[in-house]
């Protein structure tokens, strides 16, 4: 088992910027992020020596924590149609019965799952603010800091995201009812935003977020750009997620919701636009021209039915794709990746969509790893990411050992990482220079799954 107080580490195998390199000597500093990371190097006395091939944490770009409690629970059909709608009306249920320490138990609960899917960064889309009636706890930011305490105690990094929401749709200026507690006007989140980067340390940091163009008013969306205009952090927005929202934003703005961002000037480098399912290649090209990045989250998008978006338009266009589990119905990055491909797959009716040969980029599973550790690093606020001096020093050993990895060639395991069957492939997990997983173990997992199964039988008792 790796030494918990060494700072200095040697891979035999790592992934580094441009693709795996061997005999990787790697250096923390006292802040957690690399300080030296060097390939082709033998290892020196005192170095520990890593128990398999390395590889970056993974950012996981888009989660509504919460969404946890529901997972599974939502796959029953009672009435003639279901669709993205009626699911959200089910979920609001929860969104409305869960308190404070349900929600601290059920992130910790989550936080830790993904640890062990190979994620060490986590950008909370944070919308359920105040009590259920809509009045705001006597600690104005307790369910922010609820978030804050269960990635806190499991040691996963968090990108804090609090979210402008006013109201129902676009022709609907007030909130309904069953959404009174995620009311949060644009100073009330830079408010929010600037109380989470007081505290931040190694591990949290803050962004900010737009729910969606039909629930936040243009002048609000203004005055959060203003608000944030010599803000160098992430901006996230759900956007174009599903037809009826196209319709709607065409009927009342005349544009299509990518569109209307970029004609009001709003796109730049720090733009996240969630989900972006139903977009048109000049909107496509839109988000290129201004830097901005698109959070793919393709396990939610398939059990919500959102449809596909155009996997190869957006890298064709050079648009970092950062993935996110969203809803949480699966929690482990492989997963996201697999899907990204295999969905266009399934629709064009060939295969390695995502490779592009012709470009020297033979490798669909390198091409999307590459990808979405770009576009994660732009959706978590961090500068440099990776294996690489400067980045936070955050890394998964790879267990060579899993089933899933069984006699795969060296050259190969990033394919079958991604497209072989599930397994438990990270064997240790690091993030900002401490072990968080060692050996498959993670120190308190049994006390949080108990907390979680305990806030569970709460929620659902009282009928959520």
């Amino acid at each position: 088992m790796a030494d918990p107080h060494s700072r200095l580490y040697w891979a035999a195998r790592a992934w580094l910027p441009g693709g795996w390199r061997d005999a990787v000597l790697l250096e923390i500093d006292h802040q957690g992020r690399w300080q030296n990371v060097q390939p082709d190097t033998p290892p020196p006395e005192g170095a520990v020596k890593l128990a398999g091939p390395v590889l970056p944490g993974l950012v996981n770009a888009h989660s509504h924590a919460f969404q946890r409690a529901f997972a599974g629970l939502a796959e029953r059909r009672e009435a003639e149609g279901d669709d993205f709608w009626s699911w959200r009306d089910r979920m609001y249920r929860v969104a409305g019965a869960v308190t404070p320490d349900m929600l601290r138990a059920i992130a910790a609960q989550l936080y830790g799952e993904l640890l062990r899917g190979g994620y060490t960064q986590v950008c909370e889309f944070h919308y359920v603010q105040h009590q259920p009636d809509g009045t705001r706890y006597p600690e104005r930011h307790t369910m922010i800091q609820a978030l804050v305490e269960a990635a806190s105690d499991v040691g996963i990094g968090l990108t804090v995201l609090p979210v402008l929401y006013e109201r129902a749709g676009f022709t609907q200026p007030q909130l309904r009812p069953d959404q009174a507690r995620f009311h949060l006007d644009a100073d009330a989140v830079w408010a929010a935003s600037q109380a989470v980067q007081a505290q931040a340390h190694a591990r949290l940091n803050a962004g900010v977020a737009i729910h969606s163009l039909r629930a936040a008013a243009p002048t609000s969306i203004q005055r959060l750009r203003q608000l944030t205009e010599a803000f160098g952090g992430p901006i996230h927005i759900h956007v174009a997620e599903q037809p009826a929202e196209v319709r709607d934003c065409l009927a009342e703005t005349g544009a299509r919701p990518v569109q209307w961002l970029a004609t009001q000037g709003l796109l730049d480098a720090r733009w996240q636009l969630v989900h972006a399912t139903h977009v048109t290649p000049e909107e496509v090209d839109a988000v290129a021209r201004h830097h901005s990045t698109a959070v793919i989250c393709p396990t939610t998008e398939a059990n919500l039915g959102d449809g596909l978006t155009d996997i190869p338009g957006w890298l064709k266009a050079g648009v970092p794709l950062a993935i996110g589990s969203d809803s949480h119905v699966t929690r482990a990055w492989r997963e996201e990746l697999r899907w990204l491909d295999y969905g266009q797959r399934l629709v064009r009716q060939c295969r390695n969509v995502a490779a592009a040969p012709e470009a020297g980029r033979p490798a669909t599973a390198e091409r999307l790893w590459e990808s979405a550790l770009t576009g994660g690093a732009r959706a978590c606020g961090e500068v440099v990411w990776g294996i690489h001096p400067g980045a936070r020093a955050d890394l998964l050993v790879v267990d060579l050992g899993d089933a899933s990895l069984a006699g795969i060639p060296p050259s190969r395991v990033l394919d079958a990482l991604v497209f072989s069957s599930p397994g438990r492939p990270w064997r240790d997990v690091m993030v900002a220079g401490h072990w968080v997983v060692q050996g498959h173990q993670q120190r308190g997992s049994a006390q949080r799954q108990a907390q979680f199964e305990a806030a569970m039988q709460q929620l659902w008792a009282e009928g959520a």
